[in-house]
């Protein structure tokens, strides 16, 4: 089951009611509709038709393509994978992550001050550690993600869970960033809590 969320003007995104809390998103650009490391959800395709005329598909991260390249077949539109531009957009591509195995970039859209991640930064429990309300995945937490400070975001869009909006959004993610690799003890004891409330 999903629902829609992060609603925004020229803007969604859907997510997965599981435990993963999987989220996606549609970012309209003069009427042209960019897909973010999307999924298939009941009424989609109606959804991003309402936002305007699809013209791509991007997929932030290479280990994980969730239905990306289905989409962009069945609707006829190009598939950008861990894209270092895309042209016709005010999209900027950030790498966050060069790993063999793990290839990350993250939208930032200045002008909007829209940030999009798809795994560096989550809203779910197993980002988080303690109250914050976003964090950085896990096995982030010990690197300098330098690319992602000092944007000032307003809309944060993540790629599990819900998004962060508003004027604190920004100062939640550097805070996020700037004491990930402090906060590890204490996001190991939240997941020794919560294995210890499921066991």
């Amino acid at each position: 089951m999903t629902e829609f969320v992060d609603e925004l003007e020229g803007g969604f995104g859907w997510i997965e009611d599981a435990r993963s809390r999987r989220a996606a998103h549609a970012l309209a650009v003069d009427g042209r509709v960019y897909l973010i490391d999307p999924f298939e959800a009941h009424g989609l395709e109606e959804r991003i038709r309402e936002l305007g005329e699809p013209a791509g598909v991007i997929q932030l991260i290479d280990r994980h393509g969730r239905d990306s390249a289905a989409l962009a077949a069945r609707l006829g539109v190009p598939l950008h994978v861990v894209p270092d531009f895309v042209a016709g957009t005010p999209f900027m591509f950030l790498r966050v992550s060069s790993w063999r195995r793990w290839q990350e970039v993250a939208l930032w859209w200045p002008e909007r001050r829209i940030l999009v991640c798809g795994d560096v930064l989550g809203t779910i429990p197993f980002f988080r550690a303690g109250a914050e309300p976003i964090g950085v995945h896990p096995f982030l937490r010990p690197f300098r993600l330098r690319r992602l400070r000092g944007l000032a975001a307003l809309h944060v869009l993540v790629g599990h869970g819900s998004g962060r909006h508003g004027e604190s959004a920004g100062a939640e993610v550097e805070d996020a960033l700037a004491h990930a690799r402090r906060r590890i003890p204490r996001w190991l004891l939240g997941l020794r809590r919560a294995l210890g409330a499921q066991s």
